[in-house]
């Protein structure tokens, strides 16, 4: 098993929930009073049998008018149409943009020849466009016009790919577990989004039900280091990619990329 952070940059989000490319370099925070600042990584896992994409990014072009979800994919050394799965672990916007592109004046799925997994509940209420945290004509615009799988609750996806409802930081979202070939990695979604969040322990506003993800950060972190889990991380700053240990109740993340 192979991986490989995505990395689609830095933003920030104020109340319109608009992101805005922020270079900590050269930006300034305190010009952008109100705003939250997030890190965007999509994950890409490649096994023996498939190319697996974790989440799809914002959905942004470069000035070629190509989409960066691609273009990394293809820095990666492979191509876009190579991917095989498409794992989602909920459908916010930050995470759900790159599901499609824009060419002619319409939407397009990104990824037309991968099977699409996504909980069926976070799918239909996406579809009502009821949130602004979700951009309705992205999945109008994925409708029909891929493989669709719709899970619910907790399942094996196929062996060694197992998926959890989990509902912390949206009410139906779930999380991927994978033990094969050898390796393990766990995918938490926004709901262990960065190493910080397991070292600091606290309770975030933005989440559906903020103390049951922060229960749950703890129950991921323990399984990660008591059986040896990689974990990957979709909001880090840097070291997307980490392993966790657990002693004298404190948790220490090691990163790997």
């Amino acid at each position: 098993m192979e991986i490989f952070a995505l990395g689609e940059g830095s933003y920030s989000v104020d109340s319109t929930k608009k992101f805005i490319p922020f270079n900590p370099e050269t930006d300034n925070k305190r010009d952008r009073p109100g705003s939250l600042f997030i890190h965007v990584n999509p994950f890409l896992i490649k096994t023996n049998t498939d190319l697996i994409l974790l989440d799809a990014g914002l959905g942004y072009k470069d000035t070629r008018d190509e989409l960066l979800l691609h273009q990394h994919i293809r820095n990666a050394g492979f191509n876009p149409e190579e991917v095989t799965l498409v794992l989602m672990s909920h459908l916010h916007y930050d995470h759900s943009g790159g599901l499609v592109v824009e060419r002619g004046g319409k939407l397009e799925p990104s990824f037309p020849d991968a099977e699409h997994v996504i909980n069926k509940q976070e799918w239909e209420f996406a579809l009502t466009g009821a949130s602004s945290s979700y951009h309705k004509e992205i999945f109008e615009g994925l409708k029909d016009k891929v493989k669709m799988t719709l899970v619910e609750g907790d399942g094996e996806f196929k062996p060694g790919i197992t998926y959890k409802w989990s509902g912390g930081h949206s009410k139906f979202h779930q999380v991927f577990w994978f033990d094969t070939e050898g390796s393990k990695v766990f995918f938490g979604g926004d709901e262990l989004p960065e190493p910080e969040q397991l070292i600091r322990k606290f309770v975030a506003k933005y989440d559906y039900d903020g103390h049951r993800s922060a229960e749950l950060r703890i129950q991921y972190g323990k399984k990660a280091a008591s059986e040896g889990y990689t974990c990957l991380f979709y909001h880090a700053r840097a070291n997307a990619v980490g392993n966790i240990s657990y002693q004298d109740e404190q948790f220490t993340v090691t990163p790997l990329l």
